[in-house]
């Protein structure tokens, strides 16, 4: 067994929130002044916690900890410290400004050298016995590219070839953004503390993270005031989706209307439809172009046909839980009809807009804040359609999102690595499934698909494109198909996804551990 697939206790809490460095540096300031948690402890049972990481998954490697200014060159400090009060070999490397008689050190006798009194063959000694190292260089406060010192020492670990441990965050990227300015350590595990940061669960940040493990170090309970992210974990997709009832019939499981599907792009309705039967609707009707009926019962014989005309795309409208419109529409005089038609009919009644409805929306066709003032509505739009939407290319994903969410005043699932949704209000929910196996033509149909199936069975917007994200995820990770993943793959597999129902782990492995994520694919 590969020492980064140990167990420790994979997605063992619910109820995990991501912080931005604002956010956490604001709760530690409240845990201690209101809440009366030295931070002496908070910072002994952080680096005693990641001691028993490095431990659990290195065994008796010998251990190189850099250790930089501030709380996270002290939190390096306690790891390499109980290490050695365990047996450890270890040497710590002071890449700042402070004493070698730390008091964090209780006293212990460990080896501490300073980087200014390494030349390139001291360092290569340090390498030559293959240590695990302990990246404290910068923390969560740590803005723009690393500098001098620090900088110097990031690029000696990025030569070295050994394992890296990081603390909170790798030193180098921010832990809002994601953003990599600079020089970067690329970890094989990062530990956080009291909860995951923000920024280490987006790109381009998340593919220097390594696996991701969170522990529980001792803070108060986090409130939303205290972190405005939630991550989308099994244990809390699990909790919600939606249940079917004994003495159900189709009618009370989800009734679906596809709307899409131009000429020569009958595939991508079929895909959003065939998703939604797998994701659990009971009924679903599809709405495409005479040209493509044949292609759509063929591919389809449990979908009803439904020709995109006035009177009988409004009867289907009326008989629909919840409406798909994009897949394939096309940007045609005819498909700005549907747009238009759609959009001014069916109140109440959800409304999933993917696509060419973004696009044709971005050109002006329909208002979405008007639409969205009269029935529940999600977008779906992916970066490009996005910047289309906004007129603007945001600076980051995390502004174009909630830029988006009150200019339009509907929930908004933003593609990506990760995606992401927010409701009008309420925390950003992050996607825990995400890997570039899904970067295919038709997956964006497919999820589609399965959102507009859970808003019929009753799902909030927002709800629904979240669970909608971890059920593609979840069935294209047990598909297995690595690069060679299709689509239809995926729909095959959500059947699969729904039916694991069980809870988290309740192994008591390493009970701290609240939060554990595979390295980024």
């Amino acid at each position: 067994m590969s020492e980064l697939s140990v167990p420790l206790r994979p997605w063992a809490r619910a109820d995990v929130r991501a912080q931005t460095a604002a956010e956490s540096a604001a709760f530690d300031a409240r845990a201690i002044d209101e809440t009366d948690v030295p931070e002496p402890v908070l910072m002994e049972n952080a680096g005693r916690g990641a001691a028993c990481v490095l431990h659990r998954l290195w065994g008796d490697r010998p251990v190189v900890g850099l250790v930089g200014p501030g709380n996270n060159g002290g939190d390096a400090l306690v790891v390499l410290r109980t290490l050695a009060a365990w047996g450890r070999q270890v040497v710590a490397v002071l890449v700042a400004d402070r004493g070698a008689a730390d008091p964090l050190l209780h006293g212990w006798p460990l080896e501490i050298v300073r980087d200014g009194d390494l030349d390139g063959r001291g360092w290569d000694a340090l390498w030559a016995a293959g240590p695990v190292v302990v990246d404290g260089i910068l923390g969560t406060g740590a803005r723009g590219a690393p500098r001098g010192r620090q900088a110097a020492a990031i690029a000696r670990v990025e030569a070295s070839g050994c394992p890296v441990l990081a603390l909170d965050v790798p030193s180098g990227i921010d832990a809002t953004t994601g953003a990599v300015p600079g020089a970067a350590i690329r970890a094989d595990v990062t530990v956080s503390f009291g909860a995951p940061k923000l920024g280490s669960l987006l790109h381009p940040a998340r593919s220097r993270v390594g696996r991701q493990v969170t522990l529980e170090i001792g803070f108060p309970p986090l409130s939303p005031r205290d972190a405005d992210a939630l991550v989308v974990t099994p244990a809390w997709a699990r909790a919600r989706l939606p249940l079917r009832d004994s003495d159900t019939h189709k009618n009370r499981v989800g009734r679906v209307l596809v709307v899409g599907g131009g000429v020569g792009m009958a595939g991508a309705a079929v895909l959003a439809a065939r998703a939604a039967f797998r994701a659990g609707a009971g009924l679903v009707r599809v709405c495409t172009v005479e040209e493509n009926r044949e292609i759509v019962q063929t591919a389809l014989p449990e979908a009803i046909w439904i020709a995109p005309a006035g009177a009988a795309l409004d009867e289907a409208m009326a008989a629909s839980d919840a409406v798909a419109l994009g897949p394939g529409l096309g940007r045609t005089a005819a498909a700005r009809w549907v747009l238009e038609h759609v959009a001014a009919a069916g109140d109440g009644v959800p409304l999933v807009l993917d696509a060419d409805a973004l696009n044709l929306a971005a050109e002006g066709v329909v208002d979405l804040a008007s639409i969205a003032g009269r029935r529940p509505t999600l977008l779906t739009p992916h970066p490009g359609e996005m910047a289309r939407l906004l007129g603007e290319d945001p600076p980051d994903r995390l502004d174009a999102l909630r830029t988006a969410r009150e200019r339009f005043r509907c929930t908004v699932l933003l593609k990506g690595a990760p995606s992401l949704t927010a409701a009008v209000s309420g925390p950003v929910l992050v996607d825990s499934q995400s890997s570039s196996d899904l970067a295919v033509a038709g997956m964006g149909d497919t999820l589609t698909g399965a959102v507009v199936a859970l808003a019929a069975q009753g799902c909030a917007p927002e709800l629904a494109g979240s669970l909608g994200l971890y059920l593609t995820g979840r069935a294209a990770a047990l598909a297995n198909r690595g690069a060679g993943l299709a689509p239809s793959d995926v729909v095959e597999r959500l059947p699969d996804a729904l039916a694991e129902r069980g809870t988290a782990r309740t192994d008591l492995e390493m009970p701290m551990v609240i939060f554990d994520a595979d390295p980024a694919r």
